[in-house]
């Protein structure tokens, strides 16, 4: 089994070096070029040194005089030589390091397109730190057998040179090499056997520590609050304690077979003295050839070593192109049409959807989805505002989410100015609809980049123009160095009411034509949020009024609205104007008063009671 392991990792590794030959064909001809220099030139140093000591040193010494002349063309032909190696060695080692980063550079390109292509069901399927780890660690793994590969195939050339020489030179010399280099080579093979499960489990652990670790990260508020400091230190400090035995058991196996590597041409070049003692005796070979042999032997113990240090890293480099092919060849993804609608035209849109039903993917692929939305159906008219309402886990989100298509319908069309969305282009799409989510997130970046996105068209005007329509004119004003300032990472230096402002803003400035805002005015207080939607309605100096879907629950939003959808268990109970359905459905008017009570309630009075304060027993969170 272990045998079978071992080959298939030496295939597997073998497979992706092709690949990365095959995409950089010349860089690696060059660097390979270099290697092969290199390698025959210490074969020819091994010769040279051993003509100068045979026909030069020795001869000196007999004669007890030195030849001034010959001892000068000896060193003028070694330092010939070295200089050759040194562009050798140079060519070779800029060649295999451009390979290498050019390649990893190209791969976290390809997985982060990747990312931005699947749609938003696989993201929720992986977590963020297992993707961060596939476009960073697994890249580099993949391709770090590319540095030492070079050396390796020109050592690879330097072998046969060097087994010609030895039977050219002498037959019983060559059978000392014959000895020694398949044992080296059975040697590597034998250490890549044992590394493979070593390293294979050092970086699916490098993936863990770094989800755990953005985890942490990510939830420092709740870690903080909910006094779980301790708790978290200690599950991250096992994870990386797993990781620091796995990586000590990779560096001990290292530390075992390193010596045994180092010894072994050591032994050879012991056993070719001893050989060729006897051969010199019988006058089978000369000094100069005797020490040609030794020289080589001497030499190439340490080019061998880039073979080993391959076939050591074929196991990580496997582990590693295992986890980014997962990404490169997953599937989903949700490829644009190519209608386009008109960018010049001014009229609001109409966002239409017919009979549309919605499964979130499990996590497990062999349990059914569980069913969010069945028949949702309803307009949005041009110029008009509809207030999507309903209990916790009802569907509102899902409804955003579809209306620029973050996702796409199981069942059923949503249809954008009469066009089915699947149909459009992705810069039709963005340009006419924006969403802004429940949860705001901002760039670690000045406020003027936060709400341009770097998007042409947009001036000064342009921002100071959305930043009054949402309300936040007056506190970037305000900030030190106005439209300047950077706002910390994830907008750190913002409250929550003027991040989820700044981001309305980023929307408002695009000029949509269709605005979808999922509960994104809950942190603001409902005199501003009441400002807001009132100028959304009305047509501003920036362009008309937009189309709106606004996810509310606050009693004043929902009464501003043409028209009311409500929501239970993912189905459109009742529609209407908020007066009628306040007066007609009970579940509606339930959860309405439910807010309002929750809003008004004195925060510091409250239970843990009486945060589901609805008769029905639907879950609300009262305190956004």
């Amino acid at each position: 089994m272990t045998s079978r392991t071992s080959r298939d990792v030496l295939r597997r590794g073998l497979s992706v070096l092709g690949r990365a030959v095959r995409e950089q064909p010349r860089i690696f001809a060059v660097a390979v070029t270099g290697s092969v220099l290199f390698g025959l030139l210490v074969i020819a140093s091994a010769y040279v040194v051993g003509g100068v000591i045979g026909d030069v040193v020795v001869p000196a010494i007999e004669r007890g005089s030195v030849g001034v002349a010959a001892l000068a063309l000896a060193a003028g032909v070694l330092f010939g030589i070295s200089v050759l190696r040194v562009v050798g060695i140079f060519g070779r080692r800029l060649g295999a390091g451009y390979m290498q980063f050019r390649l990893q550079a190209a791969y976290r390109r390809r997985v982060t397109r990747r990312y931005l292509e699947l749609p938003l069901a696989w993201h929720q399927r992986n977590n963020t730190g297992t993707l961060l780890s596939n476009a960073n660690s697994d890249v580099e793994a993949a391709w770090y057998p590319i540095a030492p590969l070079p050396f390796a195939v020109g050592t690879l050339v330097m072998l046969v040179g060097a087994i010609g020489s030895l039977f050219l030179t002498d037959w019983a010399l060559a059978l000392v090499g014959l000895t020694v280099f398949p044992a080296l080579f059975f040697l590597n093979v034998v250490y890549s056997r044992r590394m493979a499960p070593r390293q294979a489990r050092a970086q699916r652990l490098r993936a863990e520590v770094s989800g755990i670790a953005h985890e942490s990260f990510d939830g420092a508020l709740v870690v903080k609050t909910m006094g779980r400091e301790a708790q978290e230190t200690a599950r991250f400090s096992a994870r990386a304690g797993e990781l620091r035995d796995a990586l000590i058991s990779v560096g001990r196996l290292r530390g075992v077979f390193d010596p045994m590597l180092e010894t072994l041409p050591s032994l050879g070049t012991l056993a070719v003295l001893v050989v060729g003692a006897f051969r010199l005796r019988d006058g089978a070979i000369t000094v100069t050839e005797l020490v040609s042999v030794a020289f080589l032997f001497t030499v190439l113990a340490f080019p061998v070593r880039a073979i080993g240090w391959v076939l050591a890293e074929l196991p990580r480099s496997v582990a590693g192109w295992d986890r980014v092919s997962r990404v490169l060849d997953a599937t989903g993804e949700m490829p644009y049409g190519d209608v386009t609608l008109d960018p010049a035209d001014p009229t609001p849109a109409t966002l239409a959807f017919a009979g549309v039903g919605f499964a979130y993917e499990p996590a497990e692929a062999h349990l059914p989805g569980a069913e969010v939305l069945s028949e949702v159906s309803f307009t949005v008219p041009a110029g008009k505002t509809v207030a999507l309402v309903g209990p916790t886990g009802s569907g509102k989100s899902t409804v955003a989410s579809l209306a620029v298509r973050l996702v796409d319908p199981r069942a059923g069309t949503v249809h954008l100015d009469g066009t089915d969305v699947r149909r459009l282009t992705a810069g039709s799409l963005a340009g006419t609809a924006a969403l802004v989510a429940q949860v705001p997130f901002v760039f670690d970046d000045t406020v003027r980049a936060n709400v341009t996105l770097d998007r042409p068209g947009i001036g000064d005007e342009d921002v100071w123009a959305a930043l009054r329509l949402a309300e936040a004119d007056g506190f970037v004003a305000a900030l030190p160095e106005g439209l300047d300032t950077m706002v910390g990472e994830r907008g750190t230096s913002l409250s929550g009411g003027q991040r989820q402002r700044l981001t309305l803003a980023r929307a408002l400035a695009g000029r949509p034509r269709l605005l979808i805002l999922d509960d994104a005015t809950s942190a603001v207080d409902p005199r501003v949020e009441a400002a807001i939607l009132a100028g959304l309605r009305a047509p501003a100096a920036h362009g008309p009024a937009a189309s709106i879907l606004v996810v509310a629950y606050r009693r004043a939003t929902i009464a501003l609205a043409d028209e009311v959808i409500y929501l239970e268990q993912g189905r459109v109970v009742a529609r209407g104007t908020h007066t009628d359905l306040l007066a007609t459905v009970g579940g509606y008017a339930d959860l309405v008063t439910a807010y309002e009570q929750a809003e008004n309630e004195p925060k510091q009075q409250r239970t843990p009671d009486e945060v589901t304060p609805l008769a029905s027993g639907l879950e609300i969170e009262v305190d956004r």
